[in-house]
């Protein structure tokens, strides 16, 4: 495979973004890969990498880039209490939806003029802090978003937010997947509930499925509460929609 690391530029400046994708085989179908809150690391190159190794051509952005360049955190980031968690967390809680569809924009600019990456439809998936993202991307882009999915996306519903996800899911022509997991602080089965219904009401196209027994984060392989079964099946379903979707 060929990888690079590369600055691609966006209205607020430089963000630096780690690109993927097959050695052979022509162009091939984008594909925006999300962060979670902690922030860019090798486990997260690996998913990219996961994804380009079945014919795609894969973005990973530090979507916290506005913050400057130290914004790559160490493994004590997943500690609560810890000086790498506060870190992170003075950067996190300052995101919002609006400049984030900004940068998927400027992504959506760079694959147009990749010899590398096909013509067409893009795909968008986050995990974390970055479902949300991937699912108002799809609203906001309808004619090139055409699959986008959140895992253990968090605050999906929030009724004090005028950019809450579950405000636009009509919005998008896109299919779209939502996995949650049952254990879920940042999710809970109640707010679960209510966007099923929401989801239902929107006519839009695609699934909202539930995780059984697992935790927040059970597809990340280096985190505690990796539950291979599930983060096989997550895989499963995310590269199915980017068949039926990208090709």
């Amino acid at each position: 495979m060929i990888e690079q690391t590369l600055d691609i530029a966006t209205e607020d400046g430089a963000m630096e973004t780690f690109v993927v994708h097959p050695e052979r085989g022509g162009a091939h179908p984008p594909v925006l890969l999300l962060m979670d809150a902690p922030g860019i690391r090798e486990e997260l190159r690996d998913m990219a990498r996961r994804l380009a190794a079945v014919g795609y051509y894969v973005l990973l952005p530090n979507l916290y880039y506005r913050a400057g360049k130290e914004t790559i955190y160490g493994p004590a980031v997943l500690e609560h209490g810890s000086a790498e968690h506060a870190r992170m967390r003075a950067v996190r809680t300052r995101m919002t939806i609006p400049p984030v569809m900004r940068d998927v924009a400027a992504m959506l600019r760079f694959v147009d003029r990749q010899a590398a990456a096909k013509a067409g439809p893009v795909g968008a998936h986050g995990y974390c802090m970055s479902g949300p993202y991937a699912l108002a991307a799809a609203a906001r882009y309808p004619d090139r978003v055409a699959a986008a999915a959140s895992f253990y996306g968090t605050w999906l519903v929030n009724d004090d937010a005028e950019e809450s996800p579950h405000r636009t899911l009509a919005d998008g022509r896109g299919e779209l997947y939502i996995a949650c997991a049952e254990h879920d602080d940042l999710a809970p089965l109640p707010m679960v509930e209510t966007l099923k219904g929401l989801f239902a009401a929107a006519g839009s196209p695609g699934e909202l499925e539930l995780y059984a027994g697992v935790h927040h984060g059970f597809a990340f392989p280096q985190r505690k509460i990796y539950d291979k079964p599930a983060a096989e099946r997550h895989w499963e379903r995310l590269i199915a929609l980017y068949r039926r979707r990208l090709g």
